[in-house]
């Protein structure tokens, strides 16, 4: 096996986890939280892809359309445990599909209060580590955008 970094980021919601969980299976809130995701990167794009078939094994594409062209994010997902965990791989290129590219969301409760607290984890090939802290911020505008529409 390849050697492998790792991006890592936390981020408290407000929504219990079982609202968390499903807002990253559910087609229509991914398609609100991408659109805020959009707009708090400033990337602009329109969603022009969602497709999610939420089971081990299963597939997700999202696609959206920038200045630059569409830019299309897909993968499988490993492991689905409501209300704890997704796991699944994350690519951007099919390039990169050789490549280790797993990421694991960790959803707990928050200890004082209704909320949830997701632990994201990156796991790629050691060949991006340049790119960590720039795939730590992507990740984090995600679970905030994701914050706003729940």
């Amino acid at each position: 096996m390849a050697d492998t970094i790792e991006a890592k980021v936390t981020h408290r919601f407000k929504a219990s986890p079982e609202r968390v969980y499903d807002a990253f299976l559910d087609p229509a809130m991914v398609r609100l939280w991408q659109q805020a995701w959009s707009e708090q990167s400033g990337s602009g794009g329109e969603m022009t892809a969602c497709e999610i078939d939420p089971v081990v094994g299963g597939r997700f594409l999202f696609a959206d359309m920038r200045a630059d062209g569409e830019a299309r994010h897909w993968g499988t997902f490993t492991a689905l445990e409501r209300p704890t965990k997704i796991a699944f791989t994350w690519y951007t290129d099919p390039s990169e599909e050789e490549q280790t590219s797993l990421v694991t969301m960790i959803i707990e409760p928050e200890p004082d209060g209704p909320g949830a607290i997701v632990t994201l984890y990156h796991e790629m090939d050691a060949q991006w580590a340049e790119w960590v802290s720039r795939t730590e911020k992507g990740w984090i505008t995600m679970l905030q955008a994701i914050d706003t529409v729940l």
